[in-house]
């Protein structure tokens, strides 16, 4: 299709939220594409189309500011209305994100976990993917099992653990907030270590102890005032939180961690496969 505009607004790269505002939008004599005004597509849903491949040809890299929204109704002689529909869909698809005085940007791509099918551990998972993880140790305290810690890990109440609580970034950016709980008995050369470019996995199996299988839960809740301060997001933001508990070999419980992630940077995915059911013999 020939486009029916022969310039368009350059996307612009600003790093980060905070980074002044940027100049002006150039203009090129390249075009974005052009809506079919005789086709059977909602005008927006194709303006949708046309970010999305701008986006996913290279074009319009994450960071990116997107043309105003006066610049695409120029563009792409459609209305305002339907420069805001598309818009706001790409916005709540996390695809786009408005910045207050600055306009609207490529969002970053959500971090993917595959969490339900793989124990792996998060500083693993980033370094198969490709991403650079990096670890804020809050607290690393010996401490009292409380009866929720104690029931997880078969311990008794009173029983000494490790606890340890982490950001963990991606990128330089926070994506996950971590409490874990290990029996003292089982990890004690761990305590003091500096866990800010190390993996947990990797250093319980320098002790010998390789994970074998895991329970996890997940369920969605809200930031607090606390989660929100430590994970850059507003307080009420969703975030997914993630309950685990993994065992050795021998069946007994060598983590328990409560993780809270990032509701606007995760998504997990979750390999399933059609188990067969035994088939029922009929009596007649």
């Amino acid at each position: 299709m020939v486009a029916r505009v022969k310039t368009r607004a350059a996307a612009v790269p600003v790093k980060g939220p905070s980074a002044a505002a940027p100049a002006a939008v150039a203009r090129s004599d390249r075009g974005l594409g052009a809506i079919d005004k005789h086709g059977a597509l909602p005008y927006y849903h194709q303006l949708k189309g046309i970010i999305n491949a701008q986006i996913a040809s290279g074009q319009w890299p994450p960071g990116t500011r997107i043309p105003s929204e006066p610049g695409l109704c120029q563009l792409l002689d459609v209305s305002r209305t339907v420069v805001r529909q598309a818009l706001g869909e790409l916005e709540n698809e996390r695809v786009l994100v408005r910045r207050k005085g600055l306009g609207t940007f490529v969002a970053e791509p959500k971090v993917s976990g595959r969490l339900f099918q793989s124990l792996t551990g998060f500083h693993d998972d980033m370094l198969s993917q490709g991403r650079a993880p990096r670890t804020r140790v809050l607290a690393m305290v010996v401490e009292p099992a409380g009866a929720l810690v104690a029931g997880q890990l078969g311990l008794e109440p009173g029983d000494r653990v490790l606890r340890m609580e982490r950001v963990r970034s991606v990128d330089t950016e926070p994506i996950v907030l971590v409490t874990t709980w290990l029996p003292h008995d089982l990890v004690e050369p761990l305590v003091g270590l500096d866990f800010t470019d190390r993996s947990l996995y990797q250093e319980l199996a320098k002790l010998g102890m390789h994970i074998q299988h895991g329970k996890r839960t997940l369920e969605a809740i809200s930031a607090t005032a606390a989660d929100a301060r430590l994970l850059e997001v507003k307080r009420g933001d969703p975030l997914l939180f993630l309950r685990s508990v993994t065992y050795l070999p021998g069946g007994r419980a060598v983590e328990y961690y409560e993780a809270k992630h990032r509701g606007d940077r995760t998504f997990l995915e979750v390999d399933l496969v059609k188990t067969k059911v035994p088939s029922r013999k009929v009596h007649q």
